[in-house]
């Protein structure tokens, strides 16, 4: 099985930081286009998250599921379809968890999940710590949404774009091979 690993604030909503409630949840341009190859091309969709907000105290599991219910209704009102799974890191980043980005908690157990061939399988993240998890994990494409700041020397197959409209014309090149 293949799938796209999307990291949530940055990618599919604009990140305001610490995004919990409906109110602020706005989705970013050309997602909805990008979701759309993907599911035409035959890929899960997959939400990867870390959410340190829950271990901080700023909100908590249920306000992220609410919000993540609404996410997903959105989704299925506007396409037709929804992720097919939400993984997300409650944890502080003070806290040693296997599921925080940069490390490849939340990837392998989709892995597991959804029998998974990470070299038919994409990542793509707003930070370097996305990039990083990918390639923890095995995952042979990035997809990295970045602003030119970040040293990605050490992250192999990574492809650099400045936006969800960038990113939707390199995943399409990369998926029919031309």
């Amino acid at each position: 099985m293949k799938a796209i690993f999307f990291d949530r604030d940055g990618v599919i909503n604009k990140d305001f930081g610490y995004v919990y409630e409906a109110k602020d949840f706005i989705f970013m341009d050309d997602i909805f286009d990008f979701l759309k190859l993907c599911k035409e091309k035959d890929f899960l969709l997959l939400l990867a998250t870390n959410q340190s907000g829950i271990g901080r105290g700023y909100y908590t599991i249920d306000d992220f599921k609410e919000l993540t219910l609404y996410m997903q209704n959105q989704l299925k009102k506007r396409l037709g379809f929804a992720f097919e799974s939400v993984y997300f890191c409650p944890h502080d980043p003070n806290e040693d968890c296997l599921c925080r980005k940069p490390k490849p908690g939340m990837l392998q157990k989709a892995k597991i999940d959804y029998k998974l061939d990470f070299q038919k399988c994409f990542i793509i993240g707003d930070k370097i710590t996305d990039m990083q998890a990918g390639q923890n994990a095995g995952i042979k494409n990035k997809i990295f949404l970045t602003t030119g700041n970040e040293n990605t020397t050490s992250i192999d197959n990574i492809h650099e774009v400045s936006s969800i409209k960038e990113a939707l014309q390199v995943m399409n090149r990369l998926i029919t091979g031309d």
